[in-house]
């Protein structure tokens, strides 16, 4: 799957949700104002009244109306900014749906610096590590919207808890589909070092491999992990994990999948969460070394 991008994550959210409201009455929508601007263009507000439910600034009622509404039938899209989707309501993403047996699809946007320029309120390194210590979710790092339309379908599809992380960064083609799958996008031998690029930064990391020996993995949902298939596919006996979210965020799982044999495993991410300066979205990148030329360093260093 490698189609060019033609429109953003965003933009796609929006058209799968329509899709998805006028297919299924089950489907319903919960804003907490975040959003709602994109959902008045499509007119989604007008057509669907009763189904696009906006709280107002109140993240965790959020939360307790779309478990209330799962627990009555309903299956919730609930959209918003990853701090103020995950880490401000995480009480009751773990009471209102994880311990009530409550199933929704959360998706959020602004990632770890999206919005740079709005400072530390909107940002959410730790939002991935954050949903992975509650069981039963599965999470997805999109790197391209035709990623994000596929898994968006397939999560509201499956009945599970699905945690969707969206981002204005994308990689230039889609590498896969509906599927929770890893996928070869460089080949290297087994004397070489393997990458495991999770969502958004392939172009980055082809990037700083080049000339040398380097397997390179891609993967858009970092939990459940694909195990058997990195295991399958990982050459060698040194692993790096290149992730757009805290670092060591992925370790655990990678670990568990590569038990059977003797492996290095180093985890290349957000290592710094509290940057004092704003910027734009390229400098956080640089800061915490995910671009080309920190990648490379990272990956050739001792």
């Amino acid at each position: 799957m490698a189609e060019t991008r033609t429109d953003t994550m965003r933009t796609r959210f929006m058209r799968v949700v329509g899709d998805l409201l006028a297919s299924d009455d089950r489907a319903v929508a919960v804003l907490a104002v975040i959003n709602r601007g994109l959902f008045e263009e499509e007119g989604l507000i007008e057509r669907y009244p009763n189904r696009v439910i906006d709280v107002g600034i109140r993240e965790q009622s959020q939360i307790g109306v779309a478990g209330g509404l799962a627990l009555e039938g309903f299956r919730p899209i609930v959209s918003g900014y990853a701090p103020f989707l995950v880490e401000r309501p995480f009480e009751q993403i773990k009471l209102s749906l994880t311990h009530q047996g409550a199933s929704a699809v959360l998706v959020s946007v602004g990632g770890s610096w999206d919005s740079a320029g709005a400072g530390r309120t909107h940002q959410a390194p730790a939002d991935v590590a954050l949903i992975s210590a509650l069981p039963g979710w599965t999470v997805h790092v999109p790197g391209h919207p035709d990623e994000l339309d596929a898994l968006l379908r397939s999560g509201y599809a499956g009945g599970g808890s699905v945690y969707i992380r969206t981002s204005v960064e994308a990689n230039r083609s889609a590498h896969v589909s509906a599927r929770s799958e890893i996928v070869t996008l460089r080949g290297g031998t087994p004397d070489g070092v393997t990458l495991l690029v999770v969502g958004p930064g392939v172009d980055e990391a082809l990037a700083a491999v080049e000339g040398l020996d380097a397997t390179v993995l891609y993967t858009a949902t970092p939990n459940p992990l694909d195990a058997r298939t990195l295991d399958a596919k990982v050459a060698g006996d040194d692993l790096v994990i290149i992730e757009p979210y805290l670092a060591g965020t992925s370790a655990g799982r990678v670990a568990d999948a590569l038990s059977n044999r003797p492996m290095r495993i180093r985890s290349h991410g957000v290592h710094q969460p509290e940057v004092g300066h704003y910027g734009s979205p390229r400098d956080h990148r640089r800061f915490h070394g995910l671009d080309a030329r920190g990648i490379r360093e990272f990956v050739t260093s001792a």
